[in-house]
């Protein structure tokens, strides 16, 4: 038996394939190959596939076939707020559609797990100091919608058909569980400062008028290899007859502002970063800070790297 991995060879997901296969896991990733890179996945076999086209079902059928695939870990997706927000028909299409193209896949071949990746985006802007799942989700841009809609997807057809699915809703992600799978895409904050180390740049902070201690935007920055692990625990939970919950947070607990996160790579790289403060980005709420009870009590995860922790590991990364 085997597991597959959509949009494996990406930056999240090639941790995820590397930690299946060091404990022995068959592992297949599925992968469009505008983000992610082969020679991320070692030996693992690729289909070069994007799940929003016609021609995704088939080649899903016979993968699923092929590879003895008992189980699905699907990252495939856009993810960029600021791109939804300007192309929102794009992210329906590719995530939502992509998403009902892998679920009819799997009924149709009879693979019955599915651990979800979703996002923090989902609750929006709360009015709280942590989030729960349980609160109200309530998105406010295109992205944190589709994967709403990927939650109800999921559960969904766990009413029609039985499908087995964990929805992991994901805070800020960075850092690096190995020096060659490092974070490259340059879309999120950490190596977008590194990137503008590089060229002699100063960084951008979008914001510094919201109401935050020191005015910038709070986020739950989570390790990657944290989160890498929490979707092993998901999977594992999947084969118990009991349970209670289906959507999970993934992060730490506690948050960090921008100006904090800057503060941690002038530290780790020795460089004087001063920022250039623009204007607020459409889309993004003043603070998101994950509640960790359900996922610690539930699949016994918690995160155990710290942000000196994530900066230097994806600092490390950038530079080899």
């Amino acid at each position: 038996m085997s597991v597959l991995v959509t949009g494996g060879a990406g930056y999240i997901g090639s941790h995820v394939v590397r930690l299946l296969q060091q404990r022995g896991t068959g592992v297949v990733v599925v992968d469009d190959l505008s983000n992610g890179r082969a020679e991320r996945v070692g030996d693992a076999p690729v289909v070069e596939l994007d799940l929003a086209t016609d021609a995704a079902a088939p080649a899903l059928a016979a993968a699923f076939a092929e590879h003895d695939v008992d189980a699905v870990i699907h990252f495939a997706a856009r993810k960029q707020v600021g791109e939804s927000v300007a192309k929102p028909a794009r992210y329906w299409s590719q995530n939502v559609g992509g998403t009902a193209n892998l679920l009819q896949a799997m009924e149709t071949a009879g693979v019955g797990k599915l651990v979800f990746s979703s996002s923090a985006a989902t609750y929006g802007a709360p009015d709280t100091e942590v989030v729960r799942e349980d609160g109200p989700a309530e998105p406010i841009n295109p992205y944190g919608q589709t994967k709403l809609v990927g939650e109800w997807m999921t559960r969904a057809a766990a009413r029609a058909w039985g499908l087995r699915a964990a929805n992991l809703r994901y805070f800020n992600v960075a850092g690096a569980g190995w020096d060659d799978l490092g974070d490259t895409a340059v879309m999120n904050l950490i190596p977008i400062v590194f990137s503008a180390l590089d060229a002699g740049k100063a960084p951008s902070v979008f914001g510094d008028d919201y109401p935050t201690p020191d005015g910038s935007c709070v986020r739950d920055y989570v390790h990657v290899l944290d989160l890498a692990q929490a979707h092993l625990a998901a999977l594992d939970h999947l084969a118990q007859d009991e349970r209670p919950f289906d959507t999970f947070n993934v992060g730490t607990g506690t948050g960090a502002s921008v100006f904090e996160v800057l503060a941690e790579v002038r530290q780790v790289t020795g460089v004087d970063v001063q920022p250039v403060v623009e204007p607020r980005r459409a889309g993004d709420p003043p603070r998101l800070v994950a509640d960790v009870e359900r996922i610690t009590g539930t699949l016994g995860w918690h995160a155990t790297k710290s942000l000196h922790d994530i900066v230097t590991s994806a600092w490390d990364a950038w530079r080899r």
